[in-house]
């Protein structure tokens, strides 16, 4: 990796205009048709006094693959999506247009055989009134360019879970679809959807997002804690441990060690894997 090149990379400002359309499409891929006669689910699916989903701040305004571009010298085929951090400052509306601003907010160098992390930081703004509506920072790990160095700034480090056994649980029932859904909300890496490519990635089929299974998550909290009230989910950050495939069922495990405060997780019983680790959430 060319350090220098990278933090000192400048992002033009991305735009994303999204209709009643997009959000809907948006919720169906993460969960929200579940239970489509609950009146609770249809505010995130039905125009009329339409909802966001809050993880949809997620994927607007994204700034695309720019560290596949061969100036940065990334090693882009080694290249995993580790953590993802939300926080949100107000509620993302139905529909409008959102700027995003993007800037590599630091890299931390585990060594030769480790590789690094990036940190790279968006700013979700509205554009109609400048007011700003969530921060973004997605954690890469680049596990071929360990031995560059640190440099900048890194996010707190998320702590491991509490010992016993969690306070509550929640499965979530994915479709063999899901991905299929969710790739039309922006992600189109072929991974997703195309067999012969999964394979070569060493997957058996085509898996879901990382993000999707992040919005997963983010419909789970609403559920266990918000009682479907988008305005109470505050952040969510979490790692990513493992794929999940369309398809599976994903048990969420939650623990509330104080008010407002829940660490959570995302396990696939079938599969006994982990595929969201260390995961927190501040709920008003």
């Amino acid at each position: 990796m060319n350090l220098e090149k990278v933090v000192n990379r400048r992002f033009p400002d991305t735009e994303a205009s999204y209709n009643f359309k997009d959000t809907i499409l948006y919720a169906l891929g993460v969960g929200f048709g579940a239970e489509p006669l609950d009146p609770k689910h249809l505010r995130f699916l039905f125009e009329e006094g339409l909802i966001a989903a809050p993880t949809y701040a997620n994927v607007l305004g994204h700034p695309g693959f720019w560290a596949r571009d061969p100036d940065y010298a990334i090693d882009w085929r080694k290249l995993l999506h580790a953590e993802q951090r939300l926080t949100l400052h107000r509620p993302l509306p139905a529909e409008g247009k959102v700027i995003g601003r993007h800037d590599v907010m630091g890299v931390r160098d585990k060594g030769k055989e480790s590789g690094a992390f990036l940190h790279q930081r968006k700013e979700v703004i509205d554009a109609a009134t400048g007011n700003p509506i969530a921060s973004v920072v997605t954690t890469l790990m680049l596990r071929g360019d360990g031995g560059c160095g640190d440099w900048g700034d890194a996010p707190d480090e998320l702590q491991k879970l509490p010992e016993g056994a969690p306070e509550l649980s929640l499965e979530v029932q994915t479709l063999e679809i899901a991905p299929i859904i969710y790739r039309l909300s922006g992600d189109l890496n072929p991974l997703h959807i195309d067999p012969a490519v999964a394979k070569v990635g060493g997957f058996e089929r085509p898996i879901l997002h990382g993000l999707a299974t992040k919005g997963f998550a983010g419909y789970a909290l609403l559920k266990a804690y918000c009682d479907f009230d988008a305005t109470r989910l505050k952040s969510m950050a979490l790692r990513f441990s493992r794929p999940v495939l369309p398809g599976d069922c994903i048990r969420f495990d939650f623990w509330q060690p104080e008010p407002g405060l829940i660490r959570f997780r995302a396990v696939v019983p079938a599969r006994d894997l982990v595929v969201l680790d260390r995961g927190t959430a501040r709920v008003a």
